[in-house]
């Protein structure tokens, strides 16, 4: 069975170039280039409007994934505002100083989240022990990890995506995800028979003006997901 696939956007035109390719999930981001941000409230209404399940980002800054008790009072509003508007999850996550998760406020996140979706995002890839983190997932109840490993990108944490996905016995899936492209997902599924892969399938665009870049309202250049490359991923992981 062909593994569904999870598209990463973070704004209305990759949004429909996902679901013009044939995402089967959406993950609704802001700043991608800053590992993804919660994405606006009108950005969360309109993706709910799309014809496949949207999970949006909970992270109300970017950095590390040590939130403060007011950090938290946040994210708390910012699900309730993902079920007002019609989303079907989110996507959560949270460390101790140590790299370990935090599940105090996991535990209080997912008690808002209650009747919404939930993904465990990659603060995961900073635990010291992974398969402790991947128990402390299960009893927190989510559904999946985002991870790629604990390494920059997935083909790279292969090993330790082995491993976890053997762990998990079918309790929580494990998503791999960071560096997948088309190229890359077929050797990856090879050793891997998850249900369920994660990638933006997106390539440099135009860049941002010079004025903008100057002024400091824009870094680099634009990186949207393309229906080309979506449908790409998909006919690779076939």
């Amino acid at each position: 069975m062909t593994a569904l696939l999870e598209i990463c956007v973070a704004d209305i035109h990759s949004l429909e170039a996902a679901i013009e390719g044939g995402a089967d999930r959406i993950e609704l981001c802001s700043a991608l280039e800053l590992g993804g941000l919660t994405p606006s409230s009108g950005l969360m209404r309109l993706a709910a409007q799309a014809p496949i399940p949207v999970y949006a980002m909970i992270r109300p800054r970017a950095g590390d994934f040590v939130f403060s008790p007011r950090e938290g009072e946040l994210m708390q509003a910012d699900i309730e505002a993902a079920g007002e508007a019609g989303l079907g999850g989110v996507v959560l996550g949270a460390s101790l100083p140590d790299g370990r998760l935090d599940e105090t406020l996991l535990e209080c996140l997912r008690a808002q989240a209650q009747g919404l979706g939930s993904t465990l995002h990659r603060a995961f890839d900073l635990v010291p022990e992974p398969l402790a983190a991947l128990e402390t997932a299960v009893a927190l109840g989510f559904e999946r990890i985002l991870t790629s490993g604990g390494a920059p990108t997935a083909p790279e944490g292969l090993d330790v995506l082995v491993r976890l996905h053997r762990a998990a016995r079918g309790r929580i899936g494990i998503m791999p995800g960071s560096g997948m492209t088309p190229a890359n997902i077929a050797p990856l599924l090879a050793a891997l028979p998850v249900a369920e892969v994660h990638s933006s399938c997106s390539a440099a665009g135009e860049p941002w003006s010079a004025e903008a870049v100057r002024l400091g309202f824009a870094v680099g250049r634009r990186r949207p997901t393309r229906a080309d490359i979506v449908r790409a991923f998909r006919e690779a992981m076939a």
